[in-house]
């Protein structure tokens, strides 16, 4: 089956079914070691991978691990622009679940991002980001602690689908025509708009099932969180972009309703929900008055709609979720894209899980790093149906390769959402003690050791590892 590669003679296969991993207890795991500083910080992540399976199994479990290649030591190994052999997708497809370090972007190859490739390739539509402080870790932010938020990012969509013309080909061209002359004309809500014919153009698709495949993975790691973390907000532009961002939203709703309607209540519903309970007399025109701010300078064709609404919610669910049975329920609500970057700052423990198309969440995520500590400490996966790839967040950083000294953090947290996702849960909570303890300890590689008031002395990447593992 494999060209330059051959996979461990113990272990077994992860499979799938209905989404969800069957994991043996001597799992075979694929793993790219990096680019760059991958050849510093995928062994001390492995040495406290397998240290934690140990220690939590005594021997019972192991993972037995199987290295395939991508990015520049693909290149070496199987020739020029081969950034991604056929080995190592086939392997990932065998095995089900991978782990890799910071790929390069490919130069002169047909790859734009190995990243990209490898979650469309595979289909892994649910990109997750924890953010989540870890005590005594240098932040810009004065309460840090009150960040805990994971991204649900929209994986395959979005302009990171790559359909865009350059500005001035023959194609492009012939789309900005047909769009001015016919199809823009052709939409009066668009009035006299027109495309400069000097634009690069590009498309921004975003579909309903995969909107909701998104969301309703969010909604069922929200069930798994405890009580006072129960809470899924769409992040949208949907002001703006109505067809697009704002069906996103929409399509969000409709999914919790519909698939999780005994679990869920939203926002709008809690709103509808309260005001009765607070006067059980109200009328369902005063209800919602209180929910739509300027009510009473609606038209009546509005006022009758938002009416219906409160009248709709209180027919279908007041058996249900009245009476403050709805405080027991998932809360989904909504934010404005621009709005929910203020407010991880300002309000950051008013939020859990944020479900987000592609573009939006590529900032959010890394933007929430930055409050808990940066990009060194940030993990990620990306999961699908049938696979998943757990992945460092961070670049290369190829002028540090070799020294020893970068932060293993990002690759070893996101092993840590590997083992979770496996349900080994005892390795996991090893790791994130050990992680936390080396930390509070000032046991820290340079980067973080330089920003410690007072500063530290820097360990380096394997003795952060090992840091970590004295510490379980």
């Amino acid at each position: 089956m494999y060209e330059k590669i051959v996979p461990p003679t113990a272990g077994s296969q992860i499979t799938f079914s209905n989404g969800e991993p069957n994991v043996p207890d001597n799992p075979i795991i694929p793993f790219i070691r990096g680019d760059g500083t991958g050849v510093d910080i995928w062994p001390a992540a492995q040495r406290v991978f397998d240290a934690a399976v140990a220690k939590a199994y005594g021997g019972k479990r192991q993972i037995s691990w199987f290295k395939v290649y991508a990015g520049d030591e693909a290149c070496e190994i199987y020739g020029t622009y081969q950034y991604l052999p056929e080995d190592t997708l086939t392997a990932i497809r065998e095995y089900g679940v991978a782990i890799k370090g910071p790929l390069t972007t490919p130069i002169g190859g047909g790859i734009r991002s190995l990243n990209v490739a490898l979650r469309q390739i595979f289909d892994l539509y649910a990109c997750i980001r924890p953010c989540k402080y870890y005590a005594g870790t240098p932040s810009p932010h004065k309460t840090p602690e009150k960040l805990d938020v994971i991204v649900y990012r929209e994986n395959t969509e979005d302009i990171y689908l790559g359909i865009e013309w350059k500005q001035g080909s023959e194609v492009g061209d012939r789309l900005i025509k047909l769009l001015n002359e016919e199809l823009i004309p052709a939409t009066p809500e668009h009035g006299k708009k027109r495309i400069p014919l000097d634009s690069g153009i590009g498309i921004k698709p975003i579909s309903k099932k995969g909107s909701q495949r998104l969301v309703r993975r969010a909604i069922s790691h929200a069930l798994r969180l405890p009580k006072q973390k129960q809470m899924v907000t769409l992040v949208h532009k949907g002001n703006i972009m109505k067809y697009t961002e704002g069906a996103f939203r929409d399509w969000g709703y409709e999914l919790a309703k519909s698939e999780f309607r005994q679990e869920c209540v939203t926002e709008q519903e809690s709103w509808i929900l309260g005001n009765k309970e607070k006067n059980p007399d109200l009328s369902i025109e005063d209800n919602a008055r209180q929910i739509e701010p300027g009510y009473d300078a609606l038209t009546a064709e509005k006022k009758e709609k938002v009416c219906q609404e409160v009248q709709t919610v209180l027919d279908e669910i007041w058996a249900t979720h009245g009476n403050g049975q709805w405080k027991e329920k998932i809360m989904v609500n909504d934010r404005i894209a621009d709005s929910i970057f203020q407010q991880i700052q300002t309000r950051p423990d008013e939020y859990s899980i944020l479900a987000t198309m592609n573009l939006n969440g590529d900032y959010l995520s890394d933007a929430a790093a930055a409050i808990v500590g940066g990009l060194g400490m940030g993990p990620g996966a990306n999961i699908g149906d049938a696979c998943a790839i757990f992945e460092a967040t961070h670049g290369t950083a190829p002028k540090h390769a070799g020294l020893d000294r970068i932060n293993p953090g990002s690759v070893i947290l996101s092993g840590v959402m590997m083992l979770e996702y496996m349900g080994w849960q005892e390795a996991a909570d090893l790791i994130k003690q050990g992680l936390g303890k080396a930390i509070s300890q000032g046991e820290v590689t340079y980067d973080l050791a330089r920003m410690m008031e007072p500063p530290v002395e820097p360990l380096k990447c394997s003795e952060f590892a090992e840091a970590i593992v004295a510490h379980f």
